[in-house]
């Protein structure tokens, strides 16, 4: 078989249908409510068309390229999740104040330890050491860490509002350097400093594409796959909320806090970036998962804050987005351990297990704060 055929979404192939039979699901179910056999069924299809945005997003990586094919897979799966939270939050029901803080710090706390930790803890499973350029993984951290501590932290300790909330000027402001911060980091990430993101070998060297993926596809196939990622990821976060309330429900028969639900669906949402960034460190390509992870991390917050930031005048609950105590100590704790992990362009099994230690941590305390 041809490397063209091996990228190119054919009639046969589950890749192809898997997305578009997750989209007719979802316009046959959305808005009512399911029996149990209905929502596994639902949750199938839901699983088909995460392993179909993995294989169609790893078409467009060998096309365009990395860091681009990351950048392609974070920021898709980003805008789709900002469209969820601003629908949720339009609905005016209860506790949907804190919705956009508890998903981006849960999509947050996923990516820069379960994600990060998961690939280089695979990485480092054959080779013993997981290999990565400081440069590029440090800058991306360090934007991480800025745009958490203005838009997550700062709101708890500012006076103009009562409560864990920026008033107007603080959110334009958050808001604004968010996106600078994004966007200058994309700048650098593909055209000034592009080589400080591509995968390097044992020796420190980068890699080229064609060692992971072969022949790039042609530009058809490519268009074709983004297509079909789209339609995967909007099926992928139109099943998740459509299965929600059976979430609720799981959710109160464990025992467990209503706001644990935003972190079952952020999990879902962002299985497709894991399961692509945990391939990556597989094939040895430990930094592919990183842009993954810390690309996903800066683009939830700084697409989503600006966001909803704009929409703001128009939607009727207050938006809090201050962090309590037992976060900002998490987030604390991650972002330390993160940077000690990056710096040295190298790391051990023993690093990636810590931040699955720190990811557990949260998920614990989620389900019982």
């Amino acid at each position: 078989m041809s490397a063209e055929a091996t990228h190119r979404p054919g009639i046969a192939q589950w890749t192809t249908w898997a997305p578009i039979l997750g989209a007719v699901v979802l316009a046959a179910t959305w808005g009512r409510s399911l029996p149990g056999v209905v929502a596994v069924l639902l949750t199938a299809a839901l699983f088909g068309a995460v392993l179909a945005a993995v294989h169609h997003a790893e078409v467009i990586a060998a096309k365009v390229g990395e860091p681009l094919g990351s950048i392609v897979l974070a920021v898709a799966v980003t805008v789709i999740e900002v469209g969820l939270i601003v629908t949720l939050m339009a609905s005016g029901k209860d506790g949907v104040e804190t919705l956009a803080r508890d998903t981006v710090f849960a999509a947050l706390m996923i990516t820069i330890n379960g994600i990060a930790g998961l690939c280089i803890f695979l990485g480092a499973g054959r080779r013993g050491l997981a290999r990565f350029n400081p440069e590029g993984s440090a800058a991306a951290l360090a934007g991480v860490v800025t745009v958490a501590g203005l838009c997550l932290v700062l709101p708890t300790f500012t006076s103009a509002r009562s409560g864990p909330e920026f008033s107007p000027s603080q959110l334009a402001f958050a808001a604004i350097s968010s996106i600078g911060v994004y966007a200058m980091f994309v700048l650098t990430q593909t055209v000034r400093h592009r080589d400080f993101f591509v995968p390097v070998d044992r020796a420190g060297k980068p890699l080229d594409d064609e060692d992971a993926h072969g022949p790039a596809p042609s530009t058809r196939a490519a268009l074709v796959s983004l297509g079909l990622l789209v339609v995967a990821l909007v099926a992928v976060v139109g099943l998740a909320k459509v299965l929600s309330p059976s979430i609720e429900q799981a959710v109160d028969a464990a025992g467990f806090p209503q706001s644990f639900v935003g972190v079952v669906i952020a999990l879902v949402v962002l299985l497709p970036e894991t399961l692509a960034a945990a391939k990556y460190a597989r094939a040895g390509r430990v930094q592919n998962s990183l842009n993954l992870a810390y690309g996903s991390a800066m683009a939830s917050i700084g697409l989503t804050i600006p966001t909803l930031a704009a929409l703001s005048p128009f939607l009727s609950s207050p938006l809090e987005l201050g962090l309590g105590s037992m976060h900002i100590v998490l987030l604390v704790l991650s972002l330390v351990v993160g940077i000690l992990t990056i710096v040295q362009g190298r790391a051990t099994r023993f690093s990636g297990w810590i931040l699955l230690v720190l990811l557990s941590a949260y998920v614990f305390l989620a389900a019982n704060p």
